[in-house]
């Protein structure tokens, strides 16, 4: 956690005098507000993902297993990672078969059974600008492996299938603001109003 939180500090400009969960997600919201776009902001976060890996490993697993068994291997490969690494960040997941558009079926998925993430940040905007726009976009191009999340806003699990590109119109990021939204109760919006969504 404290390499993320280091990155988002790196970031923004400034830490959090919160310790923990509570400073990483008030850390994120600030990236959130700083950013103008959407974009702006999916690009900050990407930054501090990439950011996390040597870029040897991530030039080499693109280039080298990427394209192994159309794509299969590395889809099943980072699954398990994915499990292994963060859910201190999600909290519990676990690996789970998932149907491609082709009509295969691959054990490239990955349950979250309640996202720690969405569940502190109760942030719709949040989550999309921050976790699933970005994390879709790193995946596919730094790994060389397509991503869809499917994050469910009425029980916060999230449904990531490794191996699947997400659509062009992806209804999620059009998702209303949360009621709890803090970052819409700030700026006095009604729910369903928030613009970081």
């Amino acid at each position: 956690m404290q390499s993320f939180r280091n990155k988002l500090v790196e970031e923004v400009g400034s830490d959090s005098d919160k310790p923990g969960y509570v400073g990483l997600i008030e850390l994120v919201k600030l990236l959130l507000l700083q950013g103008r776009t959407r974009s702006e902001t999916s690009d900050a976060a990407v930054r501090i993902l990439k950011s996390l890996f040597p870029p040897l490993i991530l030039d080499l697993y693109k280039r080298l297993v990427a394209p192994l068994a159309q794509g299969k291997i590395a889809a099943l490969m980072v699954a398990r990672v994915t499990v292994v690494t963060c859910q201190w960040l999600m909290g519990p997941c676990k690996v789970n078969t998932i149907d491609l558009p082709n009509g295969e079926t691959w054990e490239s998925g990955v349950f979250v059974e309640k996202c720690k993430y969405l569940e502190e940040s109760k942030c719709v905007g949040v989550c999309i600008n921050t976790c699933k726009l970005p994390t879709q976009t790193f995946f596919k191009d730094y790994m060389g492996v397509p991503l869809l999340m499917e994050p469910d806003f009425k029980d916060y699990s999230c449904q990531f299938k490794f191996g699947v590109a997400p659509p062009k119109d992806d209804g999620n990021v059009n998702e209303p603001c949360f009621e709890t939204c803090s970052i819409a109760s700030r700026r006095k919006l009604n729910p369903g109003e928030c613009p970081m969504a």
